[in-house]
């Protein structure tokens, strides 16, 4: 899993967005302490947290499996823009038999999957991934239909934009113990992926890592 924050909105516009309700202008310091004190006590502790919804990141998501972006799907106040299975799944065309003689190439199947260390799924998940392999290779039919064999292990991509309330709510229900362990990854790295001045609009709800 690999996550590249691509950008974000400076905290002086969500100060400005508060200082707005106020016309407290004068009392900023162009996202300095000041209003970093102001975005803590409105949008944090005083729960005027729709405030915070003029704060944007996109992060760039790599290496996730379908399962875990099933799961993002659920997160509706965000936006995502997914690697495409109907133009890239042509990649594992050309690629070497993920099992050789009932020996399973662990290393190069999860360029391509995700896993689990359990040996039972992860075997199985490699079948999978073989099966989907020896179509690509052996038939012409379209990616349209083959995807429809996809494991939900196998891995994907995209750009992901959400707001600083709902990333609050994402991080709080996601860094949980009792969140599917993979987004339980994502939402610390997600954590770790914002910026170092953003981070107290987040630390009340980031859970410790388990």
């Amino acid at each position: 899993m690999k996550i590249t924050l691509l950008t974000h909105t400076p905290l002086n516009v969500c100060s400005h967005a508060i200082r707005t309700c106020w016309q407290s202008f004068e009392r900023g310091d162009n996202g300095g302490e000041k209003d970093i004190e102001l975005i803590d006590r409105v949008g944090n502790k005083f729960k005027h947290a729709s405030t915070l919804e003029h704060i944007h990141y996109t992060f760039y998501i790599q290496d996730i499996s379908r399962a875990l972006l099933q799961e993002l799907s659920r997160h509706r106040m965000a936006s995502l823009s997914v690697k495409s299975t109907r133009y890239t799944l042509k990649e594992l065309k050309n690629e070497n038999p993920f099992i050789q003689d009932d020996k399973f190439d662990y290393e190069n199947a999860q360029r391509y999957i995700v896993l689990t260390q359990n040996e039972l799924i992860d075997n199985a998940s490699i079948k999978a991934l073989e099966n989907l392999r020896h179509i690509l290779s052996t038939t012409t039919t379209s990616l349209d239909i083959v995807k429809y064999c996809l494991p939900e292990c196998y891995k994907t991509e995209l750009t992901w934009s959400i707001n600083a309330r709902a990333l609050q709510n994402f991080i709080s229900l996601r860094s949980s113990k009792a969140a599917l362990w993979e987004i339980r990854q994502l939402a610390n790295e997600i954590y770790k992926a914002i910026p170092q001045e953003h981070k107290f609009i987040f630390q009340d709800c980031i859970h410790k890592e388990q």
